[in-house]
């Protein structure tokens, strides 16, 4: 769930699934060891399609801003059009400066380089078309070779952190590769839908309803974004197959509360039991909706009320109280509030337990709905075929989690979630941080 005040920070380039990942400004370091300068001779660029418009990148990013006629010569015309040449620009002149350390994949029309900006180290994943154009480009951190290194990112990427990586079993156990503080329950951010999505997987086994019953959009089940479900007009129609997979994919918070509203509150709080999720603070169990009216709608009092209730009392107050406000009275909040009080909460090792539930689901849905975005994760496709990602954000929080399947059919799953209780994140590195640590932990725990 993303806060009305959420900047955007990944630009989707329009036709492929990489993406343009930039932070205006200087790059954000990476936590590694600064170099000393020393003579060394730079590594040969191959002349490919790829390895051409590396060696132009390498160049342009040593003179931005680069006139758009020029852009126009090495970009594809449909990337240009999600992504403007403004926007590029700002993106190379964070770069500004840097230097090839290395080619650590390279084929004719891709290749993923390491190169060093401002002493720290970065990944630039690099593809072109049939034209020769580049139609996807994304800078990244490097992932972590050792679970030391892992650990000592993300504790300087957050105050408070918990991490999981884990194999599930045949038998649907999750058998833990590497952990820290993994059984503390952290604010779960977006990563609560899960629990919905096994909700409506549920009632849908159940015959209650199926993926496509229709599901009526109304004014008093909207709520804000992320999403677009809010922009439909009162009345429209959505199925639950599409509402699920916008509700995964891009975080849609109408989409989350229309199918609450499907299973029932209740539904999804039996599931979350019987899923392994016993925090009391997850009762009742949210709407979007409600969190955005309690946390931001005449904050404090809405919030204080709330929390001194019994629960049978804060079920009645939602009803009759927190239903009635509207959509106009929630104003957007920028610093971490009530992160230990009103949100979604579990361990990573809960989130674990999630997917090894929705793993061994007989519905081929769920792995429709959960692997249309993988976030950037990067893993080699033909290694890691099946790739399954949920994560959250809100000021103060950002939590990433994947499920990934090998070529050979082992199954994996890593958390990581961040949390700063006294100020919020700048999101985009270390969102990025974060999957690139996710990344390198897939590869550690396939090969221990």
């Amino acid at each position: 769930m993303n806060t009305p005040s959420k900047p955007v920070r990944v630009l989707a380039a329009a036709s492929v699934a990489v993406t343009l990942t930039a932070c205006v400004g200087q790059p954000v370091p990476a936590q590694a060891t600064p170099r000393a300068a020393t003579a060394v001779a730079a590594p040969e660029i191959p002349d490919t399609p790829a390895g051409r418009q590396l060696r132009w990148l390498l160049d342009a990013a040593a003179r931005p801003p680069i006139p758009e006629n020029e852009l126009t010569q090495h970009f594809a015309a449909d990337f240009l059009q999600a992504i403007p040449a403004a926007q590029i620009n700002q993106v190379l002149a964070g770069y500004q400066g840097m230097r090839l350390e290395r080619l650590t994949q390279a084929q004719d029309r891709s290749l993923v380089a390491l190169v060093v900006a401002g002493e720290a180290p970065y990944e630039v994943m690099l593809l072109v078309d049939g034209a020769g154009l580049i139609n996807g480009l994304q800078f990244r951190p490097p992932a972590p070779k050792s679970w030391t290194e892992l650990d000592e990112r993300l504790r300087e990427a957050a105050p408070q952190a918990g991490f999981l990586a884990a194999e599930l079993t045949k038998s649907g156990d999750c058998r833990p590769a590497h952990t820290l503080a993994a059984g503390q329950a952290r604010p779960l951010g977006s990563m609560f839908k899960l629990y919905v999505l096994g909700a409506v997987a549920e009632r849908i086994r159940s015959g209650a309803f199926d993926w496509d019953t229709q599901l009526t959009i109304t004014a008093e089940l909207k709520s804000l974004p992320s999403g677009q479900l809010q922009d439909r007009p009162d009345g429209s129609k959505v199925s639950v197959l599409e509402a699920a997979k916008l509700m995964i994919s891009i975080s849609d918070n109408t989409a989350t509360d229309l199918l609450i509203h499907q299973a029932g509150r209740k539904a999804v709080e039996r599931t979350m039991r019987a899923w392994g999720g016993h925090d009391k603070r997850n009762v009742p169990f949210l709407t979007t909706r409600e969190l955005f009216v309690l946390k931001g709608a005449d904050y404090p009092r809405h919030a204080k009320r709330y929390l001194s209730l019994s629960t049978a009392k804060k079920r009645d107050y939602l009803d009759k109280v927190v239903a009635k406000v509207p959509l106009s009275g929630i104003k957007a909040w920028t610093a971490p509030r009530e992160l230990d009080t009103l949100e979604w909460f579990g361990s990573p090792a809960d989130v674990c337990q999630i997917y090894a539930r929705l793993a061994k689901s007989p519905d081929r849905r769920i792995g429709e709905v959960l692997s249309i975005n993988n976030a950037g994760l990067g893993l080699p496709s033909d290694q890691w075929p099946t790739v399954w990602h949920k994560g959250g954000s809100e000021p103060g929080l950002l939590d990433v989690s994947f499920l990934a399947r090998t070529a050979g059919g082992r199954t994996y799953v890593v958390t990581a979630m961040a949390v700063n209780p006294t100020a919020p994140f700048d999101a985009g590195p270390v969102t990025q941080e974060l999957i690139a640590l996710a990344r390198g932990a897939f590869t550690l725990v396939k090969s221990p």
